[in-house]
């Protein structure tokens, strides 16, 4: 493939992580804890108006505007929905489950951010898709990881040309992730691609494109009752010689010296490393990193790339402005529409197909 058509080199600007000129209210549906430590945090450190919070618990949105300032709550949708404002953007940050019946109940038209995943298995992504096509929402998805700080400077040195063209992505978690901090999790017959992994196939497709085939592995812990937490998926991309690979074990309980969370880029002139820490020791979390190392400046090894700002609470500040700016109308498209994170959950759904049907059998009787 020529250099000039490679998508690596041609980010969207909704990337570029600038805030919108004309910041709409957010009207916030749902008060888990995903709301109350990345959010509401992003919204008050963007300066966003959050116009009300609804919960099922009335009580755990009252303690949440108590805490930032929010004016009204409600424990209806119907009823958040009545006083919202005009030019309100519906923040649905609950379980797939609900967001077709909350959906339903938005205005014909509405801006609506919804949380990922778009479903637990592909019918439900394909049902929310169908709303909101038929109500003609303006829905993004918050795929809050193309957004975080380390992430959008990697995309320019990428874009830049910095390491050259790029031929291997590698997306490697080995932490101990404790699952029981969300106990809706634990019941679901798919846990770790569609509630961690789909942030790293989602990440790759934001820098690549749609891949044309996925192998998987998924499997779960023998001592633990909830469904899988180990997982090695690769992308194929036709004829291009990249290499890409997701692989993610979460049952890695043995102490942080061999703990891993990171991110790498690698071209023909370089690589660019990130390393994760909110993952390391989560929730408290670990360090975060960006680094570069060229060939023109081998001999200096990997050199830190300034950066500001985290994957938690920063990046929702992006999946939000992404959403506005396209709104105003200050860049072209929505990168993050539910027409392309649908795109994702079918990389979600091969992975799982794929490690269903259990690999090639190798021809021993040959």
């Amino acid at each position: 493939m020529e250099p000039s058509r490679l998508p690596e080199l041609d980010p969207h600007p909704g990337y570029t992580l600038a805030l919108p000129d004309h910041p709409r209210p957010i009207v916030v549906l749902g008060a888990g804890g995903i709301v109350r430590d990345a959010h509401l945090p992003a919204y008050a450190k963007a300066g966003f108006d959050v116009a009300s919070i609804t919960d099922l618990r009335l009580e755990r949105a009252e303690e949440l505007a108590a805490q930032h300032g929010v004016p009204a709550t409600y424990d209806d949708v119907a009823a958040a929905v009545a006083a919202a404002p005009a030019d309100a953007v519906f923040d649905v940050a609950l379980p797939p489950e609900a967001h077709v019946e909350v959906l339903e109940q938005l205005p014909d038209g509405a801006a609506v951010l919804l949380q990922k995943p778009l479903g637990n298995h592909l019918p439900d992504g394909v049902r929310t898709r169908q709303v909101c096509r038929r109500k003609g929402l303006v829905a993004a998805v918050n795929t809050q990881l193309r957004f975080a700080p380390y992430v959008a400077a990697a995309r320019e040195l990428v874009a830049a040309g910095t390491i050259g063209e790029l031929y291997d992505l590698e997306v490697r978690v080995s932490v101990n992730t404790p699952w029981e901090m969300f106990p809706y999790v634990l019941d679901l017959d798919r846990l770790e691609i569609n509630m961690h992994s789909v942030h790293y196939l989602d990440l790759v497709r934001s820098f690549l494109g749609d891949p044309t085939g996925v192998s998987a592995v998924t499997v779960r812990h023998p001592g633990k009752s909830h469904a899988n937490s180990r997982s090695d998926i690769a992308l194929h991309y036709g004829d291009r010689p990249v290499r890409v690979v997701v692989s993610t074990n979460h049952d890695h309980h043995f102490g942080e010296r061999h703990e891993e969370s990171f991110v790498k880029w690698e071209g023909t002139r370089g690589a660019v490393r990130a390393q994760l820490g909110l993952l390391l020791d989560y929730p408290r979390g670990g360090e975060d990193l960006l680094e570069v190392v060229t060939d023109d400046r081998l001999d200096e090894g990997w050199r830190p790339v300034p950066f500001e700002g985290s994957w938690f609470p920063d990046a929702f500040i992006g999946s939000m402005s992404v959403l506005q700016r396209h709104l105003e109308g200050s860049i072209p498209s929505l990168p993050t529409s539910v027409e392309d994170v649908f795109r994702t959950m079918a990389v979600v759904e091969a992975a799982y197909r794929s490690a269903a049907a259990g690999g090639e059998p190798p021809p021993y009787d040959a």
